[in-house]
């Protein structure tokens, strides 16, 4: 499978590569758009742009996009009903620009469209590179914290828990961002259980293309790459 991944930073990109890996239960080749992002308003802003790319100019199968949802609305069940959207959740917002974009294209490279993969890491990726480490980083909690006025811990903790630093360089970040999804790039389970919204849909995402592709899905059984 031929897949492109845009996210906030190139850090970021690196570990959602192997957690793809790992939802799929299968290496597949990465795709470069030749776009990048920086930051949630400019990865919204590229990304009709990316999908028109992708779309006509290259032969990828899917695209997946993740940003962080900071201290925006956080998606839940009720967001997966039908015709249901947010105006202030960034899993809706980029669900939607996905939609938008691709009903206005046609056929290309024999199929009708990039198949769309959207995930939201709550409140940032820090916390899914923190799963299974620090048990009370997960998004009820931040729900919670949200629903009290009273953040379990902000994002620059997050930072500092994985990095060391609330402003690691960019190797340093890729660095320890690979180094924390390794513990799920087998089983991902962990990070479905404790982020549902976010990580879940990206998971459900991405097994929906296999599914449709007549392919079993497997989380727990990825191949050595």
């Amino acid at each position: 499978m031929k897949i492109a991944i845009l996210s906030e930073s190139p850090a970021d990109e690196a570990a959602i590569s192997v957690l793809v890996e790992g939802v799929l239960g299968e290496p597949f080749q990465r795709v470069q758009g030749g776009l990048r992002a920086r930051g949630w308003p400019n990865v919204a802003q590229v990304l009709p742009a990316l999908i028109r790319h992708l779309h006509f100019n290259t032969d990828a199968d899917g695209l997946v996009t993740v940003v962080d949802s900071d201290d925006s609305v956080v998606h839940t069940g009720e967001h997966e009903t039908p015709g249901y959207f947010h105006p202030r959740c960034r899993l809706c917002q980029l669900r939607a620009v996905f939609r938008q974009t691709t009903k206005k294209l046609r056929p290309a490279h024999g199929r009708e469209r990039v198949l769309r993969c959207v995930g939201v890491a709550v409140p940032a990726m820090e916390a899914w590179y923190l799963c299974g480490v620090n048990p009370e980083v997960t998004e009820s909690t931040w729900l919670a914290g949200q629903a009290s006025g009273r953040p379990p811990y902000t994002r620059a903790e997050l930072k500092w828990r994985v990095y060391g630093t609330e402003r690691p360089s960019l190797p340093h970040e890729t660095r320890r961002a690979l180094e924390a999804v390794q513990r799920h790039r087998r089983d991902v389970r962990r990070l479905e259980a404790d982020f549902p919204g976010g990580f879940g849909s990206l998971a459900r995402d991405l097994r929906s293309w296999k599914a449709s592709a007549g392919r079993p899905s497997d989380s727990s059984a990825v191949a050595n790459t």
